[in-house]
């Protein structure tokens, strides 16, 4: 069965302040990997539309949605291209919204195309991320939880009774945790440095959440045997329906946003284990993918085309 890739170029159109580290290039850098290596030709390229109000209210709060107009509603009064701050490290522009609305669409897509049987894996090539975007707040960079609103749009639109989300981004998921706290229909895995940014609590009682702390300085035989010995067995024995990622590639060496130090193979090792288990799970109907964080343009580019190549079974190619 192919795989697919969504890119919406207005996810570019989202402007933060120069020096930022979440910029447009972390796109255009990928897409140059992409066709430098031909994975392009072997993968479908698919459109989509901007998340509906309805889709994103499944994971938000009216207020969080109605702030993020009023803020857009101001930043369409000016002429020229101004950069509002959100909350200091979040930042929105005349286009922002638009993007987030079409990141969180992507994965809604992506859902949809996989559950009409259409793909088997599908990556969502978006920004602005998603996974520290709780139920009523924008933070972290992100304005809306887009693999939230994708895994629950599975849940609620196509009735879907359990669904995994996993999560080996540097920086912990804090918003999919709080959107999904007391949702055990989701099974949350989330590998991240310790302590370290966003100081989520990592203590979390409850079954279906299983936060992984991992200190500065962790290398790729640390990560691999702690995610081997307390995710897999708990993902086969949750059986989901659908697995989807919240793809960070800021661990690694070249990446100075964190003081991990993992590399190209780690993120190839788990990509591919990950793929390997939605092949095993008789349940599972497809895995879904999307880009959180990764700074250094070079080592994200790598890591993001061998993470695509991985999850579509094209390791080969």
């Amino acid at each position: 069965m192919p795989a697919a890739i969504i890119s919406p170029a207005a996810c570019e159109q989202h402007l933060v302040p120069q020096g930022h580290p979440e910029r447009p290039k972390r796109l255009s850098c990928v897409n140059d990997q992409l066709l430098s290596s031909g994975l392009n030709l072997a993968i479908d390229m698919l459109d989509t539309e901007a998340a509906s109000d309805e889709q994103l209210l499944r994971a938000h709060s009216q207020a969080h949605l109605d702030k993020l107009n009023q803020l857009d509603e101001q930043l369409q009064q000016y002429g020229s291209q101004p950069i509002m701050s959100y909350d200091g490290e979040t930042f929105l522009s005349p286009k922002s919204l638009n993007a987030a609305k079409l990141a969180a669409g992507a994965v809604v897509t992506a859902v949809d195309k996989i559950l009409a049987k259409k793909y088997r894996s599908i990556f969502c090539h978006v920004r602005p991320p998603g996974h520290h975007a709780e139920r009523d707040r924008a933070m972290g960079f992100c304005l809306f939880n887009n693999i939230a609103i994708g895994a629950l749009h599975a849940l609620e639109a196509h009735g879907l009774k359990r669904v995994a989300i996993v999560d080996f981004d540097v920086h912990h998921g804090n918003g999919t945790q709080d959107i999904f706290l007391d949702d055990p229909r989701v099974l949350f895995c989330s590998a991240f440095q310790h302590p370290f940014y966003p100081y989520t609590p990592t203590d979390v009682d409850r079954a279906h959440i299983l936060n992984l702390p991992l200190a500065s300085g962790c290398r790729g035989d640390e990560f691999r045997e702690n995610i081997h010995d307390t995710w897999w067995q708990k993902i086969r024995a949750h059986k989901p329906q659908l697995i989807f990622i919240s793809a960070g590639f800021d661990g690694h060496a070249d990446d100075d946003m964190s003081g991990w130090l993992l590399n190209d193979s780690d993120y190839d090792w788990i990509s591919q284990q990950l793929r390997q288990l939605s092949d095993e799970i008789p349940q599972c109907k497809g895995i879904i993918s999307a880009l959180e964080g990764g700074y250094e343009l070079p080592s994200l580019a790598r890591c993001t085309v061998a993470h695509i190549k991985a999850i579509a079974n094209l390791s080969g190619f």
